[in-house]
């Protein structure tokens, strides 16, 4: 638009200019020359300016179309900033999404981790675990294999001796924990008869010591165990026949008959019949301790079970050979005797075979005879002590006399 306007300013200032040119005064002939001049030069000009018009025009025309071209791409570019606008938000949106996503993938890959870690921690304990339960049945193996080893490498003599400790054994055992002497005693000799057949050198101490342990319980004193137990058997049955102190109705009286015409002798049978019959029903006794009722047969049957079940434990107390339970026991029955029973020739009796169970001793004093166990245990030992002194006793080299060459004397 500027160069349009330019344009018609100098055209309008041509114009004017040729008319101002046209009003000097010349002569004819030149007037008419330059009349002709003007028309031509007034054509010229309108010709001039019919086309800067037309320049005019085409430029406005291309203006116009560059304008539009402009409007067009300044929409375009507008729309392509909305979508870069709107791309960029969805890529926004991506990018935060991504980093949630990314956010989650951290969180899980570390649940991963710890539980990879947690599942190896377990992986390793139960492959120690096995480890350590394959090396004790490897060592368990290798020990049965070494011991199956050195049974199938001995020798009779070998196998007689593991005998004989067997047996050494067996007689501690019944000894300490039975008290049987006759097994004992048994096991003893046996075990010196397989050291004897061994023919090894080495056991002749463990016989001797086993010879000193077959002479000690010769000398132990059993004792009589039938014995106490048929007496407290007895004792038992002899419950019956004590009395308990406080009264009670035992039997039935028998009715009186009616009277009858006798004369004196059987009136004297009568009364003597009649004694004696409550001999058996009546009987007095003197006491200084004070009685308070009269107890039913079922109470007094009661308190002779109770002495008996108080003898059974004495019983229970000697099979087992518990001494300090035999005497406890005893006691009790002592006490239970004088507290609910009468002071009279039975119960006397009864306290006194109670007393002398008391004194009798039902464990004899077992020696030990543990000493040729541990000796036949250490029988290695005994072989090097052995071994030694057959070596010491061997002549040495120096010792021997020496023979002359031959040919002297």
């Amino acid at each position: 638009m500027a160069e349009v306007n330019e344009i018609q300013q100098t055209l309008e200032k041509t114009a004017i200019e040729s008319q101002n040119t046209g009003k000097k005064a010349l002569p004819p002939a030149e007037n008419n020359e330059k009349s002709r001049r003007s028309k031509s030069g007034f054509w010229f000009g309108i010709i001039i300016l019919l086309l800067v018009l037309a320049l005019a025009g085409g430029g406005f025309f291309l203006l116009q179309q560059l304008r539009d071209k402009q409007q067009d791409i300044g929409g375009d570019v507008s729309k392509s900033d909305q979508r870069t606008i709107e791309l960029t938000k969805q890529i926004t949106g991506y990018q935060s999404q991504i980093s949630a996503l990314q956010t989650q993938i951290a969180t899980v890959d570390k649940e991963i981790t710890g539980k990879d870690k947690f599942f190896n921690d377990k992986l390793s304990g139960f492959s120690k675990l096995h480890q350590e339960k394959m090396d004790n049945a490897i060592e368990k193996l290798n020990n049965s294999m070494a011991q199956v080893q050195r049974q199938l490498g001995k020798t009779r003599g070998d196998w007689l001796i593991a005998d004989a400790e067997y047996l050494l054994s067996i007689a501690n055992q019944r000894l300490l924990l039975v008290g049987d002497l006759n097994t004992t005693k048994e096991a003893l000799i046996a075990a010196d008869q397989r050291l004897r057949e061994s023919g090894d050198a080495a056991v002749y101490k463990i016989r001797g010591q086993i010879a000193k342990e077959i002479s000690q319980l010769k000398n132990v004193q059993v004792p009589d165990i039938v014995g106490i137990y048929s007496t407290i058997q007895l004792l038992t049955e002899n419950v019956d026949k004590l009395t308990t102190f406080l009264p009670h109705e035992s039997k039935e009286i028998t009715p009186i008959e009616p009277e009858q015409e006798v004369n004196e002798d059987q009136n004297k049978g009568i009364v003597d019949s009649a004694m004696a019959k409550l001999e058996g029903l009546v009987t007095i006794r003197h006491t200084e301790q004070p009685i308070l009722s009269v107890i039913t047969p079922e109470q007094a049957r009661f308190i002779k079970e109770e002495l008996k079940v108080k003898l059974e434990m004495i019983k229970l107390s000697l099979v087992q050979q518990n001494d300090a339970l035999f005497k406890s026991s005893i006691a009790d029955a002592k006490k239970w005797l004088a507290k609910n029973f009468a002071k009279n020739k039975n119960s006397k009796s009864f306290a006194k075979e109670l007393d002398i169970l008391n004194g009798t001793p039902i464990r004899g004093q077992f020696p030990d005879i543990s000493q040729s166990l541990k000796m036949l245990r250490d029988i290695v030992k005994l072989r090097i002590d052995t071994d030694k002194t057959l070596a010491s006793s061997k002549p040495k080299q120096s010792d021997k006399p020496k023979t002359p060459p031959i040919g002297q004397k």
